[in-house]
C-alpha cells in the first residue's frame, strides 16, 4: 500500500475510535448539564431500547423493562469507550474492530430506516442506508485492512526479540 493508502486507513480508524470513545464518555460523564444550565438526567438505555423497531425489537422492549437494564446502562458505555481506545490507539485493533461491528449491528437492527422521509430528530432522510450502516461499513474495511500493523500499538506488540536480547530465538547455524 502506499503511504496516502495507510495514511488514509489510520486516519478513518482514528475518527471512528474518536466516534465510539466520546459516545461513550457522554454517556459515563453524568450529570450533564443542558445549554441553559439545567442539570440532566443520568444516562439510561431505555429510551433507545423502548423506540426500537426493528427485526429484534420485542427483545429491545422486554430490555428496557428489565432488571437487566442497570447493567446494560453500565456495559453499553464502557464497552464503547474500550472500542474507541481500541481503535484510536491501535491497540488489540481486530478485537476493537469486531466489538464495533457488533455494536454497530445492533444499533441499525434496533431501529432500521424504512421511512425514506426526514424524521423529527434526524439528521436527515434515510432509506435502509444510515450512519450505522456507514460507520459499520467503515469498521469493517479496517478490519480487513487490519490496520493495526500499519500504525499503533499493536506494532510493539508484534514486534520479535532483538536477536542479540537473552531468551530471543537464535538463527539457524548459530553457535550456543
Amino acid at each position: 500500500m502506499t503511504g496516502l493508502q495507510q495514511t488514509s486507513l489510520v486516519l478513518l480508524r482514528t475518527l471512528v475510535g474518536w466516534h465510539f470513545l466520546y459516545e461513550g464518555l457522554f454517556k459515563l460523564w453524568a450529570p450533564a448539564w443542558s445549554r441553559a444550565g439545567a442539570p440532566l438526567p443520568r444516562w439510561t438505555s431505555a429510551g433507545y431500547l423502548q423506540a426500537a423497531s426493528g427485526p429484534l425489537a420485542e427483545l429491545f422492549h422486554g430490555l428496557a423493562g428489565s432488571h437487566l437494564l442497570p447493567v446494560i446502562d453500565v456495559v453499553m458505555p464502557v464497552a464503547l469507550v474500550l472500542v474507541g481506545l481500541s481503535l484510536m490507539l491501535g491497540l488489540f485493533t481486530r478485537l476493537g474492530a469486531l466489538g464495533g461491528l457488533l455494536l454497530l449491528t445492533l444499533f441499525y437492527l434496533s431501529s432500521i430506516p424504512t421511512a425514506g422521509v426526514h424524521q423529527t430528530g434526524a439528521e436527515g432522510a434515510y432509506l435502509l442506508v444510515n450512519k450505522n450502516l456507514v460507520e459499520a461499513a467503515a469498521v469493517l474495511v479496517l478490519l480487513g485492512f487490519d490496520t493495526g500493523k500499519i500504525a499503533g500499538l499493536d506494532l510493539l506488540r508484534s514486534r520479535p526479540a532483538h536477536p542479540d536480547e537473552p531468551g530471543a530465538p537464535q538463527a539457524a547455524g548459530a553457535s550456543s
